[in-house]
């Protein structure tokens, strides 16, 4: 199908030399004499790209500009005129102009303004295209009156700037929740940078965020760009914000007050334009009240609050859940898709959900690689899921009392341990050693020598 190209123009000798001219290239052409004509056909022809003269009685071509922009943005258009000036050019580009020709007309001057005008169309199509797609993979899932005060927040809160503050439970999506905010804001076409609060270390955190320049400090053997730099224009997704240390919080108010920093070791003052979304698990008024978080900061945060619900305040989802995590789940192992049998759906719907939708989708996960069956019956949930149900768990302790040493038994026992809080911790080992009360390299040792023992 040929791109279709309105002209526009108040001379009847421009229409018939551009129609020719531009029909033997292969476009299909409309014409229209003023702006009033335009706005009129432009509604039944649906043009991919409109000529336009600027100087025309009536509806002049600037106002015609307007009202198309206003009515259908997507439709580009480049002016054309006799007696331009800059003044009327930097309007025109305002007004969303992709570009200005003046008269005469060269036509290989045309048909490069036409080709790049529609080149870009098709990268903005490819754009909304993707953007849907981004938008449907990061769905919401869920029917339940919770799930749709959720899902209607979010759509208010996304097409403004207001920053937004997240809290949940773990597992319950906030980060799904940041990235709906981000990808149907007006900073879509711009990046969504991720901030893992809790996993920076301290003596890190200004570099992590601002940046560094090379010779800073010991092993800044470069230049680094901080992750507000890296969003200016976007978002910026604090996550784990309640897990910040109080100086760490004084930095991040001062950046988010004066919206401007200087990297680490540098001089020069840095301006930027975030939209700041943070999310944390704890109650920051109960932290606040402990003096573990800045009150001022929390208010700073605190523009918008959306609270994510708990899995076991909408157990009326979890068939639907369990229903798109099975086909994840045969997507990525290449297999048929499974189904969950209404009895062990039953025990899902009982089940207290300490680990939320993340706990949900790893069992089924699970269950889709351990089952060989294509129905996921009851009596294949381990504990806790089925109370019936002997567990893994229950079983490797047992096991360890058929060794005789102690020594043998000692490690079995270490090596289960860290294999299942790294499992309830998605593998991430600064989270897991923060959660077992030990030290990120004590646990990195501990795992690379016990790998070594278990081969």
């Amino acid at each position: 199908m040929f791109p279709t190209i309105m002209i526009v123009d108040d001379e009847p000798s421009i229409l018939k030399s551009l129609q020719g001219l531009l029909t033997d290239e292969g476009f299909e052409v409309t014409t229209a004499s003023n702006g009033y004509a335009a706005l009129q056909n432009i509604q039944t022809e649906a043009p991919d790209l409109v000529l336009l003269d600027i100087w025309m009685p009536g509806i002049d071509g600037l106002e015609t500009l307007k009202e198309i922009k206003k009515d259908n943005p997507h439709v580009q258009v480049i002016m054309i005129t006799g007696h331009g000036t800059i003044e009327t050019a930097v309007q025109a580009t305002k007004l969303g102009a992709f570009d200005f020709i003046e008269k005469p007309l060269a036509i290989e001057r045309v048909i490069v303004a036409i080709n790049n005008a529609l080149n870009f169309r098709r990268l903005e199509e490819e754009n909304r295209y993707l953007r849907r797609k981004t938008i449907e993979k990061n769905a919401i899932t869920g029917n339940s009156p919770l799930i749709m005060n959720l899902k209607e927040t979010i759509a208010k809160v996304a097409p403004s700037d207001s920053w937004v503050l997240i809290q949940g439970e773990n597992g319950t999506g906030k980060e799904l929740v940041a990235r709906n905010i981000h990808h149907m804001s007006q900073r879509a076409s711009k990046p969504l940078i991720d901030v893992n609060c809790a996993a920076i270390p301290e003596e890190l955190i200004e570099s992590e965020l601002f940046g560094h320049e090379k010779g800073a400090f010991a092993g800044a053997t470069g230049k680094k760009v901080g992750k507000f730099q890296m969003a200016d224009k976007g978002s910026l997704f604090l996550d784990e914000i309640g897990d910040m240390s109080l100086k760490t919080q004084a930095k991040i108010l001062r950046v988010l007050q004066e919206k401007q920093f200087q990297r680490v070791g540098g001089s020069r003052t840095m301006r930027v334009d975030v939209r700041v979304i943070a999310a944390t698990n704890k109650n920051l008024k109960e932290e606040i009240a402990q003096e573990r978080f800045r009150e001022d900061l929390y208010y700073r945060l605190n523009v918008v609050p959306i609270e994510v619900p708990s899995l076991r305040n909408r157990v009326q989802d979890i068939a639907m859940l369990v229903d798109v995590f099975l086909e994840e789940a045969a997507r990525k192992n290449r297999t048929p898709k499974k189904r969950m049998a209404p009895e062990a759906l039953e025990l899902l719907y009982r089940y207290n959900w300490p680990g939320n939708v993340r706990e949900l989708k790893n069992l089924v996960e699970r269950l889709v690689i351990m089952i060989s069956d294509k129905v996921i019956q009851a009596d294949h949930l381990p504990k806790p899921y089925n109370p019936g149900t002997i567990s893994d768990g229950f079983q490797a302790v047992e096991s360890l009392f058929n060794l005789d040493e102690y020594k043998e038994a000692k490690e079995q026992f270490e090596r289960y341990f860290i294999e299942r809080k790294l499992a309830q911790n998605e593998h991430n080992i600064t989270q897991t050693a923060k959660s077992i009360g030990v030290e990120r390299s004590y646990l990195h040792r501990r795992i690379k020598r016990l790998g070594k023992k278990k081969s």
